[in-house]
């Protein structure tokens, strides 16, 4: 059974219907967030093509989500020697020690 429904959205005046397995909220929250880019790209230039414009928003989207990458990967790797910080300090019971490891 496909569970992707149909969402609507426009970007740049044009429409554009999208099967997602997304919810249509988020749909169309990417979908403004992508029309948002491209027209403040084209509203710094009279004569940029459309199409440029577009590649020009994807490479920023794309940053954008390569810098939200490395800080999670950053905050997981500060959680986890956290953890191992903190674990000797715990009582042994609390430690997630393998219980019988002799």
């Amino acid at each position: 059974m496909d569970q992707r429904a149909l969402v609507k959205v426009r970007i740049l005046g044009d429409d554009y219907s999208l099967r997602t397995e997304a919810s249509a909220e988020h749909t169309k929250a990417v979908a403004e967030h992508v029309d948002r880019t491209i027209r403040a790209i084209l509203s710094g230039s009279s004569t940029m093509e459309t199409q440029k414009a577009a590649i020009l928003a994807a490479l920023q989207i794309t940053d954008e989500l390569f810098k939200e990458r490395n800080a999670c990967e950053s905050l997981t790797g500060d959680l986890r020697q956290l953890a191992a910080d903190i674990r000797p300090l715990l009582p042994p019971a609390k430690r997630g020690d393998e219980v019988g490891a002799a």
